[in-house]
């Protein structure tokens, strides 16, 4: 049977399995595939690879977060979607602040200082990190949790910012880690880390539309992402590359190599209506797209204030989508005021 490995980019293979197990032994992170295997799968995962009985050691398992508590959910809607939350006795769950829509008594609230990681509470200095983090990414250092104090089943639910799908991320599948936008945390289980990830090239930070920072979380619990409009998941394979819209990109895996590149030339970067830059996915690694930023929604929405020229009729005979439109439309339609 033939083994391929792939590495920073550059697969290897075909080779036989004692190859394959010589190449991993000096350097493990990376993926492998073989017949019979659906998808890459991280090294450190294979079996046959991590061990063998002429001596190969053990693989150490990738160093995660403290357990994170087991919740159950339920997601109800379909524009406007909210998740619904089933807490055993003692089990928590964290949320941005003014996300809750309801909860049961027995669930206490509690705000706290930090991102609430720590099961135990953990010290100052862990608690003052969790927050400089939150404030780096734009969020607020206090975070709140949700704890069931009574008996039996209990529910919490939070709801959507804005029109759009709320996604559930298993992180324990996702290999511990997963990289998202700024503002896509909903909620999680408690013991899901919130941290930040720094793009590592500077101009992908300042043009790649999601700012220098984005949120990183870590654990192997559930956690929810909220994005706009339809949710599109992709798995790209190794070297796979897709251009998405900077604003579109919700979130990545770690694998997947993140960078940007100038939309065409100079004429289609500034008349093409698609901004100056571009964001280029290159797998292995699953990708979490949306169709409808927030940021295009707010844009269309500020555009048709009154304020700021838009129709305030919606009977003007022209409407205000074309130059000229919201005048001639105002005209006609009795907007224009002496």
């Amino acid at each position: 049977m033939k083994w391929y490995l792939y590495y920073d980019g550059k697969q290897i293979g075909p080779m036989d399995e004692e190859e394959a197990r010589r190449l991993v032994q000096s350097n493990a992170k990376g993926f492998a595939w073989r017949e019979g295997f659906s998808d890459w799968v991280p090294i450190e995962k294979v079996a046959e690879l991590s061990s063998n009985s002429s001596g190969l050691s053990v693989l150490p398992p990738r160093p995660r977060t403290a357990a994170a508590d087991e919740i159950d959910y339920k997601i109800f809607g379909a524009e406007m979607q909210f998740v619904e939350i089933e807490l055993d006795p003692g089990e928590s769950v964290i949320a941005e602040a003014g996300a809750m829509m309801y909860k049961a008594a027995e669930v206490e609230m509690n705000t706290i200082f930090g991102d609430g990681s720590a099961k135990s509470g953990g010290g100052f200095l862990d608690k003052l990190m969790g927050a400089g983090k939150r404030l780096l990414t734009g969020e607020s250092l206090f975070i709140t949790v949700f704890t069931h104090r009574g008996q039996g089943k209990a529910k919490a639910a939070f709801g959507a910012p804005y029109p759009g799908n709320i996604i559930p991320v298993q992180l324990a599948d996702m290999g511990g880690t997963i990289i998202c936008q700024k503002d896509s945390f909903l909620c999680a289980a408690k013991g899901v880390s919130i941290g930040i990830y720094f793009q590592r090239k500077i101009m992908t930070g300042l043009f790649g539309g999601e700012g220098f920072i984005m949120q990183k979380l870590e654990g192997d619990g559930l956690a929810f992402m909220h994005a706009g409009g339809t949710i599109v998941e992709r798995q790209l394979a190794p070297g796979e590359v897709l251009h998405v819209d900077t604003g579109c990109v919700v979130a990545f895996e770690p694998s997947v190599q993140f960078d940007i590149q100038q939309a065409g030339n100079i004429k289609t970067s500034l008349f093409g209506g698609e901004g100056l830059f571009l964001a280029v996915l290159q797998g292995p690694g699953k990708i979490w797209l949306q169709s409808l930023p927030f940021s295009r929604l707010a844009g269309r929405m500020l555009a048709a204030a009154p304020q700021r020229g838009g129709s305030r009729d919606e009977s003007s005979v022209l409407g205000a989508g074309a130059i000229g439109g919201t005048v001639l439309g105002g005209l006609f339609g009795g907007d224009d005021e002496d």
